[in-house]
């Protein structure tokens, strides 16, 4: 009886020998953690290792030479870089937020007009009947003369106690408030193309997790239908591994989808309109470490955030508005001229062929309804209630900052741990697939070995691009991206 068992035990090793090929007896004589030519190669492993695809290396690119092709059937290449200075130059939003902020210095313009004087010149021909009266309608003279002049008058504000002053501070502060929303929205559109970027690096990754795993389990597909024509192993472990390869088809299919949403999503955050499928390259090899003190990340935060600052700006400008609001109920001093002449005139009635005079007016207001008082309490309010919103952004950012340290923290610390899942992945499929081909093991334990090293791979594709883009949100909160 033992003599049978050797011998059928030495008859499926000679046929798994025979179907494998040479290259599986090297396998089989290197350390068992060595994986076996059909299972994931180490290529595959180091690439998930170093959590980006193989791709050759980039030279330094402009945006503008990012979006060239290398070749008459290559794409074009895209660094990260890229993408940040492509959305930059192309996403209309930030054309939209400068656009507002030129908008709004003509404002401090159309204020400051005000403190400036006004001239105006005129020239009159008229032909009238002498000395007759104007008798309806409005007046601007009691009798009418054929007579033509030209002339000219101007006004000057002399004071009106620091209301327009208050105003032009409004404005300009309104302006530098809006500079800094534009700087808000840049840093915006820089973090959706750094989670556009990633999100693509991170799906073009998982593609190739799932070409290589139906690639493995083709393999082991084929061997086990070849065992099964020569009886040496069952159709239920044909069914198995049809059902896995099945699997396997399933999340290519769903991969490579993901692979074409998420580069739908990086052209739209780069401004295009049009599909175009790039080369990602990733330039960082390695992941560094998170920022050890959350607390000073708080700090810069609060002085660095643009948001922040474009809300302070609006509170300072809310406050000089609403004093030059008050400002209505006290008196306006300004000075009015005018000169000119008369060449062609009847001499009865004018003496001179010019005019001149120049005077100062004070308008002082006294009853209106309420009106001016009723808008400096409404402006008061108004600043106060933007003094409120100021304060409830620094307690969102202070939140906001320490939330994203903890998951960047957290990111990196599921790298680890990924990186020794997959290992210990490695080495239990390529132990299943030596008890397999011995005989040793049903195909349940290498199916078994099969999903679990495929996800450990998936999982530590995941960590490692979460992780950088974990760490492309904590600079984005304490307003430190480029």
């Amino acid at each position: 009886m033992t003599r049978t068992r050797l011998f059928l035990l030495h008859s499926v090793m000679l046929v798994s020998l025979a179907l494998i090929g040479p290259a599986t007896i090297e396998a089989q004589t290197s350390p068992v953690n060595h994986p076996l030519p059909d299972a994931p190669p180490s290529g595959l492993i180091a690439l998930l290792q170093h959590g980006a695809p193989t791709m050759p290396e980039a030279t330094s690119q402009t945006s503008g030479s990012a979006g060239k092709n290398q070749g008459a059937d290559a794409h074009p290449r895209l660094m990260q870089t890229d993408a940040e200075k492509l959305a930059i130059k192309n996403n209309p939003r930030i054309s939209v937020a400068h656009l507002l902020a030129l908008a709004q210095h003509q404002v401090v313009r159309e204020t400051r007009a005000a403190e400036l004087p006004t001239a105006t010149a005129s020239i009159t021909a008229e032909d009238a009947e002498n000395a007759s009266r104007i008798s309806a309608g409005s007046l601007t003279a009691s009798r009418l003369f054929e007579h033509a002049g030209a002339g000219g008058g101007f006004t000057q504000l002399i004071t009106d106690f620091g209301r327009t002053r208050n105003l032009v501070a409004s404005s300009k502060l309104q302006e530098r408030a809006q500079n800094a929303n534009a700087l808000a929205t840049t840093e915006d559109i820089v973090l959706a193309a750094d989670q556009a970027f990633f999100n693509a690096l991170q799906a073009q990754a998982l593609l190739k997790v799932a070409q290589q795993n139906v690639s493995t389990r083709q393999t082991t597909e084929t061997q086990v239908s070849e065992m099964t024509k020569n009886n040496l192993k069952s159709t239920l472990d044909l069914s198995f591994a049809d059902v896995n390869l099945s699997q396997g088809k399933l999340l290519l299919l769903d991969a490579q989808n993901n692979v074409d949403s998420t580069m739908a999503a990086l052209d739209a955050v780069v401004g295009l309109d049009h599909a175009v499928t790039y080369e990602l390259i990733d330039s960082n090899s390695s992941l560094p470490s998170p920022p050890p003190d959350a607390e000073k990340l708080t700090q810069i935060a609060l002085q660095q955030r643009p948001d922040l600052q474009a809300l302070n700006y609006s509170q300072q400008a809310a406050v000089k508005f609403s004093h030059a609001q008050r400002d209505q109920m006290v008196p306006s001093i300004s000075a009015a001229g005018t000169a000119g002449s008369v060449p062609i005139r009847p001499a009865e009635y004018y003496t001179e062929n010019w005019w001149g005079g120049i005077g100062v007016n004070m308008n002082i207001p006294i009853f209106n309804g309420f009106l001016y008082s009723a808008q400096a309490k409404e402006a008061t309010i108004r600043a106060q209630a933007t003094s409120e919103q100021s304060r409830d952004l620094r307690d969102r950012i202070v939140r906001d900052v320490r939330t994203a340290w903890l998951a960047t923290n957290t990111a990196y610390q599921r790298v680890g741990v990924t990186e020794e899942l997959l290992k210990e992945a490695n080495l239990a499929l390529s132990l299943a697939e030596t008890r397999y081909k011995l005989g040793l093991s049903s195909i349940v334990e290498l199916s078994q070995a099969q999903f679990q090293q495929t996800y450990a791979a998936i999982d530590n594709t995941n960590a490692q691009y979460q992780y950088r883009l974990s760490l492309s949100t904590l600079n984005y909160q304490i307003g430190t991206q480029p």
